[in-house]
């Protein structure tokens, strides 16, 4: 065992409160302001990583993805060579979507266009997309019941692709299959009042509690059927709450989805279509600001049987990249990223605010634990939205804390405790699957370039 350097929860909140005291702005200018107001709230100077650490944690990044690279005759399915997260023998939609985000680097190294080529080969008739698929490319989970789905991100992966090896044949032929899958979701898991149900699993934050606190199964959820029981159980309260509820972030993701359609749709000749994408996004827009937001906390929340639910989760920070935040509520929206009781914790971004009872200093997986994906969907969803300052300085904090583990155990982990400097508990290790985001993609968008 590594030594940590701790942060007492206490002292670190202290000390990040007495950073976060008003600042004299007389005479500063609104830049000076916005960086001094950043740093501030960002709370203890990062870890400081040398330029030889740095490449040192790219390269281990690269050598350990390329050991992950499936594929061939050997294969029973899945017969082209891919880049898998490596997690079991199954390929999971929402890590490969996310290993997109550091593979468009290394695209000619890493074939993850056909790990992505992967999804559209299994997809029904009908659009449907499971989250996980066995190596045979058979869905595990049962259809039209939301542990089934991940975090619809196809389309933003192709983007992702399309941003440093631009290829509009390749949009061309994935949009398609892309309009089919929206379609599918559309049809099969929005509510009456335009906004999503899903499922805890499903969503991919597997133990982040999504129905009301204190409440009991009232037997009015889709049950999930297991296809391979003898492999994964799936039980608890957490596998009966669904339908009952509606959700931020899968509804912020359909948001999401609908701009990257339209993006795709304007560069591969479907001009025709970008209306009702406009229109599908406009409409999820007004429904999440209608029902989830909540004026006295400024936030936005889940609801359940039309009620907030409380609870403040990192997934709602899909509303910033999905572009559904208004103007006039940013400043809050955002504001709970540098408060101490919430999730300005010493390594960002918590997957829970630091005051919800689940919360869990040493991770306990998304019951606080802090994740590439997540925080990075965070830090771009901030550049997006004209906050690039607060973005850069959690990024160099994040990824000082990881440099620091690094440095320790010689790899990358699958997640990290907010509060010092460690691997989750528990974490995978050797992790390229997502967490290479960090040592490539972040250092390259908000590291090295100063963003």
């Amino acid at each position: 065992m590594f030594h940590r350097r701790t942060f007492l929860k206490s002292a670190g909140a202290a000390g990040l409160a007495a950073l976060i005291a008003p600042l004299d702005v007389a005479s500063a200018t609104p830049a000076a302001t916005e960086a001094a107001a950043a740093e501030a709230a960002a709370g203890p100077k990062p870890f400081v990583v040398s330029p030889e650490l740095s490449k040192r944690m790219y390269e281990k990044a690269l050598t350990i993805a390329k050991t992950k690279i499936r594929g061939g005759e050997k294969e029973p399915f899945f017969k082209k060579p891919y880049l898998d997260e490596a997690f079991s023998p199954d390929i999971f939609y929402w890590d490969t979507c996310f290993m997109t985000c550091y593979a468009k680097y290394h695209q000619q190294e890493l074939p993850i266009a056909q790990a992505l080529d992967n999804f559209y080969r299994v997809e029904d008739a009908d659009g449907y997309i499971g989250r996980q698929y066995t190596e045979n490319g058979i869905p595990f989970w049962e259809k039209n019941q939301p542990v089934s789905i991940n975090p619809p991100l196809l389309a933003f992966a192709e983007l992702e692709l399309h941003s440093q090896q631009p290829n509009v044949e390749r949009l061309r032929r994935v949009y398609e299959p892309l309009k089919r899958h929206f379609e599918y979701l559309q049809k099969t898991y929005r509510g009456e009042d335009g906004l999503y149900f899903g499922d805890t699993l499903g969503m991919g934050m597997d133990n982040v509690p999504r129905y009301p606190p204190g409440w009991k199964d009232d037997g009015k959820g889709l049950p999930a059927k297991h296809l391979y029981p003898e492999l994964f159980q799936y039980n608890g309260l957490d596998a009966k709450w669904n339908i009952q509820g509606r959700l931020v972030d899968l509804s912020a993701q359909m948001a999401f989805f609908a701009l990257n359609l339209k993006r795709i749709a304007q560069l591969t000749d479907h001009a025709a279509d970008v209306p009702a994408h406009e229109q599908a996004h406009a409409a999820l827009k007004a429904a999440i600001n209608k029902h989830c937001w909540s004026e006295a906390d400024g936030f936005y929340f889940d609801l359940g049987y039309g009620k907030p639910i409380r609870r403040f989760h990192v997934g709602m920070y899909w509303a910033l990249l999905a572009e559904c935040v208004p103007a006039d509520r940013l400043d809050r929206f955002i504001a709970p990223l540098t408060d101490p009781k919430k999730f300005g914790r010493p390594v960002p971004v918590p997957s829970m605010a630091a005051d919800e009872p689940e919360y869990r200093g040493y991770g306990a997986y998304w019951q606080g634990g802090v994740w590439a994906p997540t925080t990075y969907m965070v830090l771009r969803g901030l550049k997006l939205v004209g906050k690039a300052e607060l973005a850069r300085i959690l990024a160099q904090r994040f990824y000082g804390a990881v440099a620091e583990v690094f440095e320790h155990t010689g790899t990358l982990w699958e997640n990290y405790a907010p509060e010092f400097a460690s691997y989750g508990h528990p974490a995978k290790p050797d992790f390229c699957g997502w967490t290479a985001i960090v040592p490539i993609s972040i250092w390259r968008e908000f590291i090295k370039t100063k963003a």
